[in-house]
């Protein structure tokens, strides 16, 4: 093998090799070998499969013809499964990512500028890219279509859900399949698809991001590739940058094409579960059918992107039991557990009056408190307080006269800590905690506060505070 891409080198540089040294190929069943003479450095590609091949240097040269940052190809030999193409160096995007977030609790301006670049050239990929390109070398499907999803569906069905003991009814979750890809095909789909964009198909050199592996390219819907890029597992982007990206992406989108962004908004989050679900079903297929372990270490992030969706996202179509799957997954213990994640927690911390109803938690786990402060000093019997709220400084003063206020917190606060401490210990990332009173305004939104500013400054959490009554 490396004797074929000496030679291969040689024959077409005429310069002989000195070096040849193998490369990590991460997931994939090619092999790399980075050779080197005394004027250039160039990557050898070893690979059986000759239609991947095709489409890889066929894609290669057709975006290198329109000046997109892809590598160069040199030379081939398609007959014996290899090619030479331009060295980028070792750094991926997702390289730099843990190297510049290591030990910073925010997420650094530069990378963010990586990222925001990355989301520019997308779309000339996607839309440049796409024009002219010959689809039928695309591999091994020419397009994005029902039986594509169909097959991504599957693959999350067969490999991850059966063999993580998920319960379900397939007949009913193959019926939600087929009007969720009713919902999907309804996206525009004539654009590249580059199918596999993440952070380790991006490689920086120079301060210029360069990408790589599309070979499992195809015509497709805009929304794919980015939720692949903002949805990556591992990479945990925060998910207030997801929705900075998303929009710089379409502004750069806008640029080459008129985009209807409610329309586009419409079907991006579905493309996101998609995602998702295809590359759950890679994890399981190597994680607990091929028993590569280290693919199951992304698990966790894949759980906690889907509790975030269920949470957020409503999606126009009835799907009962996909949801149910998504709230069974969520839900598990043994879900987010595997390999060594530490996922950040979120608490949601609210004020409510019973007179209006206990907050329902409809779309996370349902875990949590709901702490009844009718029994304190109410400050609402007074005149002087009466039409003021907990947030205002006489109400604070008020309650910090009344010693069993503070008896009553520092009770919660050692309830709440356990709880803090087990939910991180066990990698779930939202717990909901809240505080009823007669009308949600004033002992109920002062025990909100004061366990908010407790936990800012006793936990490394994320924080929400929300006060219903009042907002």
């Amino acid at each position: 093998m490396s004797e074929d891409l000496k030679h291969l080198f040689e024959e077409h540089f005429n310069e002989k090799v000195q070096d040849i040294s193998p490369l990590a190929a991460h997931g994939s069943s090619r092999e790399y070998f980075r050779l080197t003479s005394a004027n250039r450095s160039v990557i050898g590609a070893k690979n059986q499969d000759r239609l991947e091949n095709e489409a890889f240097v066929s894609f290669s040269k057709h975006f290198h013809s329109k000046d997109l940052a892809v590598p160069e190809i040199y030379a081939e030999n398609l007959d014996r499964g290899i090619y030479l193409e331009q060295d980028l160096g070792d750094v991926t995007l997702f390289d730099h990512l843990l190297s510049m977030r290591a030990g910073k609790k925010e997420f650094p301006a530069a990378l963010l500028n990586t990222y925001e670049q990355v989301v520019e050239l997308l779309p000339q990929f996607q839309v440049r890219g796409g024009e002219g390109l010959d689809y039928e070398k695309a591999y091994p499907h020419h397009s994005f279509d029902r039986q594509s999803m169909m097959w991504d569906l599957n693959y999350f069905k067969y490999y991850f859900l059966k063999l993580a003991h998920i319960q379900f009814n397939e007949q009913k979750l193959e019926a939600d399949f087929k009007t969720f890809t009713d919902f999907l095909l309804q996206a525009d789909g004539s654009h590249f698809l580059y199918r596999d964009f993440q952070s380790r198909n991006i490689m920086l050199k120079d301060g210029k991001a360069w990408f790589i592996d599309y070979q499992g390219g195809r015509k497709g819907a805009l929304q794919y590739d980015i939720a692949s890029l903002l949805f990556d597992a591992k990479a945990d982007l925060p998910f207030e940058l997801r929705e900075h990206l998303l929009d710089h992406y379409l502004k750069a989108v806008e640029k080459l094409i008129p985009i209807d962004k409610e329309l586009f908004t419409k079907h991006y989050y579905a493309f996101v579960f998609i995602r998702i679900m295809q590359a759950m079903g890679a994890y399981g297929y190597r994680g607990f059918y091929e028993r590569k372990t280290h693919f199951l270490q992304s698990i966790p992030y894949a759980i906690r992107n889907l509790e975030y969706l269920v949470r957020k996202i409503d999606l126009p179509i009835e799907i009962p039991v996909m949801m149910n799957v998504f709230k069974q997954l969520i839900q598990s213990s043994k879900m987010r557990e595997f390999g060594k994640a530490k996922l950040r927690l979120s608490i949601r911390i609210s004020s409510f009056a019973y007179k209006n109803g206990v907050p329902v938690d409809e779309r996370g786990h349902g875990g949590g408190f709901v702490f009844d402060c009718r029994f304190l000093p109410n400050p609402g019997r007074e005149i002087a307080y009466k039409k003021l709220s907990a947030n205002d400084q006489e109400v604070i003063d008020w309650f910090s006269e009344k010693p069993e206020m503070d008896r009553w917190l520092r009770t919660v606060y050692t309830m709440v800590d356990s709880a803090v401490t087990s939910y991180e210990e066990q990698n779930f990332t939202d717990l909901m905690i809240s505080f009823g009173c007669t009308g949600g305004q004033h002992r109920s939104v002062h025990s909100a506060n004061r366990l908010a500013a407790h936990l800012r400054e006793t936990h490394d959490v994320d924080i929400s505070l929300h006060h219903r009554e009042l907002e």
